[in-house]
């Protein structure tokens, strides 16, 4: 399954996260209900996930098939760990 996730379409996203940002901070100054600034940090961290996993797709698809394509063992078993580290911490996250 390719994932056709680019670079520019990632920006984007976190573009978006950033403006969702300033609107938190605004919601803060302005001792909005704080439920609702829960609310909107959840969906900011909902959103950095979805970008997170677009990335981590690309980069299997990319840099880890290409290295069990042409490496040997050993860098194999370091892709498999890194890519179980990053796979512990994501689900921490969540």
């Amino acid at each position: 399954m390719k994932h056709k996730t680019t670079h520019k379409e990632n920006l984007s996203a976190l573009k978006r996260v950033e403006g969702q940002v300033r609107g938190i901070q605004k919601m803060v100054e302005k001792e909005k209900y704080c439920i609702d600034i829960v609310n909107q940090i959840h969906a900011v961290v909902n959103a950095l996930y979805r970008v997170s996993e677009k990335i981590l797709a690309k980069h299997i698809e990319g840099c880890v098939a290409e290295t069990f394509k042409h490496r040997g063992r050993q860098e194999k078993d370091k892709k498999i760990n890194e890519l179980m580290s990053v796979i512990k911490r994501l689900h921490k996250i969540r």
